[in-house]
Formats: structure tokens, C-alpha cells, sequence
């Protein structure tokens, strides 16, 4: 028996072309299989084969857990009990007992064959995967060989993946035998049928359909810094040549048009806006609204917006249909875009400057030509007017030293009397909610007054209820209640 588990498993290897340790843990599962059939009961049997003489022996074990947690009796042990066999067992250990090896006969023999050819299939299947993912080629090209409801697997020499439905362009009809590209979006290594999952309109996509087409990306005298699609119908990528010889945008069109013709083709008729890359924000974003001319520009850093003003005649050019084109613009500049005309910024800007106005007022205790000078001469918070270098202020021609000395006098004093506001309000606030990633000590007195006291509190609130109570964003909302609830699914993970 010893030396024909050898010369099977030699000739199996070979045959299948898979290594000999893939072949003797597929025998092991085999036999282990079948020696579970002499138990009435579940059992968990493990067999182990010397590599060297083809000798083996089987073992049913048991595993180590805590005292008091034994669900199943058949296949598990308490710590009290293995210890009494093994001195320095722990839990997670398995306590083991020696059978006498199986004798297979003609089912089992049966039962063995199909479980090692199983084993041999999946083994082979992952070789193949390796073998490709290891040329990194990052687009597959292959034949329709199945479409069904879930999409259609694409078949390309011995590598099958699997095309979802919703990452196919729209309105394309893949049939059976038609050739198609897409890009190799995961690897699921669980479960059967194709491991490869492919995309056609992931923004990766486009990116080596162009490297394909645009022999100077290769070269790295280009490279695509952002992509962003509504597939089949517009895209916009940004390019930025690294070389001052190469114009980025002609060389990606190509003469007459054949690169970015290419892409479109394979694309379903995909329109492309290639956009000059720029380090500059604002300069990015002007550039990806084209063929839309922007007025001006206000960038908020903080919320990492900005309001582009264009005039009447290009509003409908800058939004696009279904507001597409800002859309693409934002997805691909990675900025909220807000495009309005020059009647709604000036109305916002009215706004937000009579916000200020009247805290400035209310806050300082000024009439209305004082806090306008301080508008005018770009402050904005009362923090700005406390601690704004006394030269800077000194410079304002409406003012005097005595009268820039009262406002950060006035200023400090009103940041002083908030600061002790802020931490009696928060003197019952809990230290887990105080040190939760994203919380400061202002909205913890908002919370505060909201009565809200811990982490759990937090925890226990829906969206809008934190939205209203503090007159934060949803988005950061949204993140402060997950990690302030974080703590319940790792509690539950540990118990699982």
C-alpha cells in the first residue's frame, strides 16, 4: 500500500500537472473522508502521510474550548477535561487519538477517487490563475463563451472569469463567440466556477485602454493621473506629461483622432474629455469643466468645495445633461463642485458676509461700519480678530491702536468666556467620548446640551438626530456614529 500511495501520487502530479504536496493533501482529505464513515456520530478525522515512505496514520481529535462553551460534544473538548490528557494543552489545541488505519474497499475506494479529483481540479484551477495573474497583464482579452442572467463569462486559453451584468457598459449586447476586453477588477479565490472578475466600466478601464493605445504612457513620458466615467455615454480623464517635449492632450488624440477613436470604439461610443492634469486645485477644476468657461472661482479647504461661477450662456454647458458633466468634473478632481451663475454668488456672498456682519457685531458689541472695515479686510471668525498679528491690524487706515487694541481685547475676552462655557458643559462628559477620533471639545458641549453624555449615547443616535442637535454635515455624522459604535462589533466578533 505504501509504495503505490507513492507511484499514484507521482503519477498524478504529473499527469495533472500539479505539485506532489497538492496530490498528498488531496489523498489525506480522501482518506480522512472515508474514515469518518465508521463513526455513527460527527467526527473530526485527521490523517497525516509520510512523504518519504507513503506509511500513514489517522487521527480523531477534538478541540480545546473554554470551560463552559461545549456545543458539540463529538468534535470539541473543555480545557478542564483535555488537560487531564495533556498537561499543557490551551484552548485552540487539539486533543488527538490514534485509529487503526481504514481499510477504503469499493465505495470508500470510490468515495476517496472523487474527493482527490476534486482536490486536483481546484488545484489546477488555481495554477491557472496564478499563471496569469503572474504575466500582470491587467486586461483580459477572450471569447463570450456563456451569457445568463448574472452576466457572462469570457473565456481566454484556459482562463474563465466571470463579466457581472452591472459592470457591463449599458446597452451592450455580448453574444456568444463575440470578442471582448475588459479589465481584471478582483480575484475571488472562495467557492467554485471562475475566480476572475472582470469590469468594462470600472475607471481602470480606460486607463489602459489608453496605455495601450498611447505607446508614451508606457514610456513614462505620460501618465493618466485620474479617470472618472458614466459608462457608455462620457468619460474624462486627466494627463500630465512629464516630459515639457510632449503635448499631452495631442498626443493622446493621435493624428486624426485614431488614439482616442480606438477607445471610444471599444468603449460602445464612450465620448472622452482628455483634461490637462494641474497641481493646482482650482486650476484642475477650471480645466475639467471645459468645454465650459469658468468666471471665477471660491475654494473652502475645509469642506473641500468650491463654487464655480459661469455665466448664463455657459451654465447648461457646465452642469450637462442630467448634470453629468459636473459630475464627472467632481469625481475626477476629487472636489465638490457647485456651479452657479453670477447673480447666485452674489446672493451667497451677501449671505455669508451679513452672517458675519452680525456676529461680529453681537460677539464684539460694534455697529455696522466696524464689523464691515473687518469684512472688508477679510476677516471672518472672531479667533482671526483675537490673534491676527497687532501689525496686520495696525495697517487698517480706519482704525487706530486704541481701537485695535479694544476689539482683540474684546475678542479674547469672548473666546475666554466660551472656552469656560465649553468645559462646563463637558465637565459630565464621558473620556471615551471625549477621545473618539473625529470628536473636539465644541462639539462635545454641542452634544452636551443635546444630552448626550458617552460613547454609547452617540453610538445610539440615527444620522439626522446628530445632523439637528449640532449642525454637523451628514457625512461626518455618518463616521462619528460608526466608530463611535465600533466597539459593539468587535465586542460581538470577540463573543463569536
Amino acid at each position: 500500500m505504501s509504495r503505490e500511495v507513492l507511484l499514484l501520487v507521482d503519477a498524478l502530479a504529473r499527469e495533472k500537472n500539479v505539485g506532489r504536496e497538492v496530490v498528498f493533501g488531496a489523498l489525506e482529505s480522501a482518506l480522512a473522508s472515508a474514515t469518518k464513515k465508521r463513526f455513527k456520530e460527527d467526527s473530526d478525522v485527521r490523517v497525516s502521510i509520510d512523504r518519504m515512505t507513503g506509511d500513514y496514520e489517522a487521527f480523531r481529535r477534538w478541540l480545546v474550548v473554554p470551560d463552559g462553551e461545549l456545543e458539540d460534544h463529538d468534535i470539541q473538548i473543555i480545557l478542564t477535561e483535555a488537560r487531564k490528557q495533556v498537561s499543557d494543552a490551551q484552548v485552540g489545541d487539539y486533543i488527538e487519538e490514534e485509529l487503526e488505519p481504514v481499510e477504503l474497499g469499493r465505495i470508500g475506494a470510490q468515495a476517496a477517487k472523487q474527493v482527490i479529483l476534486q482536490k486536483i481540479r481546484d488545484a489546477e484551477r488555481e495554477q491557472i490563475i496564478d499563471d496569469f495573474l503572474a504575466r500582470g497583464e491587467p486586461i483580459l482579452s477572450g471569447t463570450v463563451k456563456r451569457v445568463d442572467r448574472e452576466g457572462a463569462i469570457i473565456e481566454s486559453g484556459k482562463v474563465e472569469a466571470r463579466l457581472p451584468r452591472d459592470q457591463m457598459i449599458p446597452k451592450e449586447n455580448l453574444r456568444v463567440s463575440d470578442r471582448v476586453r475588459a479589465y481584471v477588477d478582483r480575484v475571488n479565490r472562495e467557492g467554485r466556477g471562475p475566480q476572475l472578475f472582470l469590469s468594462r466600466t470600472s475607471p481602470e478601464f480606460i486607463k489602459h485602454l489608453f496605455a495601450n493605445e498611447v505607446p508614451e504612457i508606457e514610456q513614462g513620458l505620460l501618465e493618466i493621473k485620474a479617470a472618472a466615467r458614466d459608462p457608455g455615454v462620457r468619460a474624462k480623464i486627466a494627463v500630465h506629461s512629464n516630459d515639457r517635449r510632449v503635448d499631452p492632450i495631442g498626443t493622446c488624440v493621435g493624428v486624426r483622432g485614431s488614439r482616442v477613436q480606438a477607445v471610444t470604439g471599444e468603449l460602445g461610443g464612450e465620448r472622452v474629455d482628455i483634461v490637462l492634469w494641474s497641481e493646482d486645485p482650482a486650476q484642475f477644476v477650471i480645466g475639467a469643466l471645459a468645454p465650459a468657461n469658468v468666471s471665477s472661482i471660491v475654494v473652502d479647504e475645509d469642506k473641500h468645495s468650491m463654487d464655480v461661477v459661469v455665466d448664463e450662456d455657459n451654465l447648461a454647458l457646465a452642469i450637462g445633461t442630467g448634470g453629468r458633466n459636473v459630475r464627472l468634473a467632481s469625481e475626477l478632481t476629487g472636489w465638490q463642485i457647485n456651479i452657479m451663475s453670477a447673480e447666485e454668488s452674489q446672493a451667497k456672498s451677501e449671505a455669508e458676509q451679513q452672517m458675519i456682519r452680525e456676529l461680529f457685531m453681537h460677539k464684539l458689541d460694534v455697529d455696522q461700519d466696524v464689523a464691515d472695515i473687518l469684512i472688508e479686510e477679510g476677516f471672518t471668525t472672531v479667533e482671526e480678530v483675537a490673534y491676527v498679528p497687532i501689525n496686520e491690524m495696525l495697517e487698517i487706515e480706519a482704525f487706530d491702536e486704541d481701537t485695535v487694541n479694544e476689539l482683540r481685547d474684546r475678542a479674547r475676552n469672548v473666546l475666554l468666556t466660551e472656552a469656560i462655557a465649553t468645559e462646563e458643559k463637558i465637565g459630565t462628559t464621558s473620556e471615551d467620548l471625549l477621545s473618539l477620533e473625529g470628536m473636539d471639545r465644541d462639539l462635545a458641549a454641542r452634544l452636551a446640551d443635546a444630552g448626550v453624555h458617552t460613547r454609547d449615547e452617540l453610538a445610539e443616535l440615527a444620522v439626522d438626530e446628530l445632523t439637528e442637535a449640532t449642525g454637523i454635515d451628514e457625512e461626518r455624522a455618518k463616521d462619528l456614529i460608526m466608530k463611535a459604535r465600533a466597539h459593539w462589533f468587535e465586542d460581538e466578533q470577540q463573543q463569536a
